[in-house]
């Protein structure tokens, strides 16, 4: 499902498994969040989060104070902050980011089949046309200047 959230996506620190620089979501910064949702149980998202975490997953997570707060942090590394940025249908949505906003750290290129993931997972929603969600990717702190739109264009089109 197609979500808009208030703040901005952006690309750092290094990952492992995609090469290049990992998303994260910075709620205090003024913009526009292209993302897709999907409806999870709270042990679904729990176990998603402990493997982003480097976690042994099969602990529920008490994400009281993050619906409740709108944030809770549960340690300092990356994917350790739980956010709700708000409710669709009255179910909160909730993702996870990065302690840190998008000023306070080198940014770092996405590797391609990173960008493609995330371009053909937006594309697939319906909400947005490829030249939006490439114009978007393109733009995001990070892939700014080592990507253009009609690069991503054609990665995700090739999909």
């Amino acid at each position: 499902m197609p979500v808009e959230l208030d703040g901005v996506l952006y690309f750092a620190t290094e990952s492992l498994v995609w090469g290049g620089g990992r998303a994260f979501y910075d709620p205090g910064v003024r913009g526009k969040v292209l993302a897709r949702a999907h409806l999870v149980s709270v042990g679904q998202f729990s176990d998603i989060a402990a493997q982003e975490m480097y976690r042994e997953p099969g602990d529920d997570l008490d994400l009281t104070e993050a619906v409740s707060d709108g944030r809770a942090v549960l340690g300092d590394g990356r994917y350790e902050t739980l956010v709700c940025p708000g409710a669709m249908d009255g179910i909160p949505v909730l993702t996870f980011t990065a302690p840190w906003s998008v000023n306070e750290l080198e940014w770092n290129a996405p590797s391609a089949p990173y960008v493609k993931t995330l371009g053909s997972g937006l594309l697939e929603t319906g909400a947005w046309g490829l030249d939006t969600i490439a114009r978007y990717l393109a733009a995001c702190p990070g892939a700014a200047g080592q990507w253009n739109a009609r690069d991503v264009a054609d990665l995700i089109a090739t999909s």
